[in-house]
């Protein structure tokens, strides 16, 4: 069987190839964030101490995740970059680094978890039931993080050659898996949390080989290129300066959820600790709506941003926003009348939910303009310049722990955190629309739409 045929994404319409790049990446999103949704669901039926250790270990995975954004951005622009001018011998070698350096990385955070556990989780000072379960869960979790991060390698490529599908189809297959294994190892078997962990580790294990399967056996991508190379300072220089910026927003955005959880325990105890975790994972489907559309545009701006079609990337980027504004809308809407609703399904408890419906309707007002931050950052990334939406996102979430302490002093208790979360995100929103006429201009120049002298 001959190499599995690449997306030329420079000629042909736009609408319908975008919307064809987006929704595999989004429905490959929303699977990531299933898998611990998976598990909160199942582990809610035992009560909100399960939900709040998770929640806590879902931080922390969500951090290693952020790091994993090095390769995985860095996969989609520069592959897509080496295959928009054609450069397919290119290609195969940022492919070969992505592999490299995400199995080193991760393989150094997973011994971090696993040999240093208390150190993450004492960041948020939780009853030593609680404290107890988190930590034999993120134990087990960390063993799975070198097989995710070198899955999350995998996508970026796929989706930096414009075959996005392809990672959707694997990752769903494991989330079945995973969706099998949960009650019975949580309810049949008896494990409880640590059910739910294994069963996790499992899933991750098996996309990791069907990957494998894949990349070797039935496409042969970029004619089977190798995973274990040497790093040389040309493509990992490029990589780590194109993922970097990403990965820091992202990591910070973590990090910074950490300590916003840290003061959503000292205000509301295991409740406000699992509203907050619980909360951000239901907000995650708009997140995800979002990032699936940036990540498409991305791909499809660095195609044609190599190939200078400039005026396919302004067609694209003005389909995004509106794709982008209609599910802001509806998740508007969702949160803010039918917040209870959507939170009980997670977590029947009463008190939890109650205090989630609060979240989720505090976070809907800024639902519309967190998604158009997200979506123009694609457009940032598609042409490698992700340190201005980084320098937008990382002053915006610092700006939370200020405003959440700020709120606290005047009483508003937990709610401050929600409030600190919203507000931040509409910040965000506005400020990144003060760097697109500087891009718009680089990329006409650069298209040669407008004269170099100008």
């Amino acid at each position: 069987m001959g190499s599995i045929r690449l997306q030329n994404l420079t000629e042909g319409e736009i609408k319908g190839r975008l919307l064809r790049l987006a929704l595999p990446i989004m429905g490959t999103s929303f699977v990531q964030m299933a898998y611990s949704f998976t598990d909160m669901a199942w582990l809610g039926r035992l009560g909100s101490k399960s939900v709040a250790a998770i929640g806590i270990v879902a931080v922390l995975t969500w951090l290693s995740s952020s790091i994993s954004s090095i390769n995985k951005t860095g996969s989609e622009v520069t592959i897509g970059h080496s295959l928009g001018k054609g450069a397919i011998e290119e290609a195969r070698r940022y492919a070969s680094h992505n592999v490299s350096m995400s199995l080193l990385i991760s393989s150094v955070i997973a011994l971090l978890f696993f040999l240093f556990p208390h150190l993450f989780l004492s960041i948020y000072h939780l009853e030593d039931d609680v404290h107890a379960l988190a930590l034999t869960y993120l134990r087990i979790v960390a063993c799975g993080l070198p097989f995710t991060f070198a899955a999350t390698a995998f996508s970026g490529i796929y989706n930096g050659a414009g075959l996005s599908s392809i990672p959707f189809k694997v990752s769903s297959t494991g989330l079945v898996l995973n969706m099998i294994l949960d009650p019975l190892l949580i309810f049949g078997l008896g494990w409880g949390t640590i059910g739910a962990a294994i069963a996790t580790l499992i899933a991750q294990v098996f996309v990791f080989v069907l990957f494998i399967y894949r990349l070797r056996r039935q496409d042969k991508l970029l004619d089977c290129f190798p995973f274990f190379v040497r790093p040389d300072n040309i493509h990992s220089g490029r990589i780590l300066r194109i993922g970097l910026p990403v990965a820091a927003l992202n990591s910070l955005f973590a990090i910074i959820n950490m300590m916003l959880g840290r003061l959503t325990s000292q205000q509301g105890g295991h409740i406000g600790v699992a509203t907050l975790t619980t909360g951000g994972q239901l907000e995650a489907i708009t997140w995800n709506t979002s990032q699936g559309f940036s990540t498409a545009l991305a791909t499809f701006v660095a195609h044609n941003y190599a190939a200078r079609q400039g005026k396919r990337i302004f067609s694209a980027y003005r389909y995004t926003l509106l794709y982008c504004s209609i599910f802001g809308i509806l998740g508007t809407v969702l949160f803010v009348f039918f917040g209870n609703e959507v939170f009980r399904l997670v977590v029947p408890e009463k008190e939890a939910y109650l205090s989630g419906g609060i979240y989720l309707r505090i976070s809907g007002y800024s639902q519309l303009l967190m998604m158009l931050e997200i979506a123009t950052q694609g457009l940032f990334y598609g042409t490698a310049r992700t340190v201005f939406p980084a320098v937008i996102s990382i002053g915006g979430n610092l700006l939370r722990i200020p405003l959440a302490l700020l709120l606290i002093g005047m009483g508003f208790g937990p709610e401050s955190v929600w409030w600190a979360i919203s507000l931040s995100s509409m910040l965000k929103g506005l400020a990144i629309v003060c760097g697109l006429p500087y891009l718009n201009r680089r990329i006409k120049l650069h298209s040669q739409l407008l004269p170099s002298s100008q």
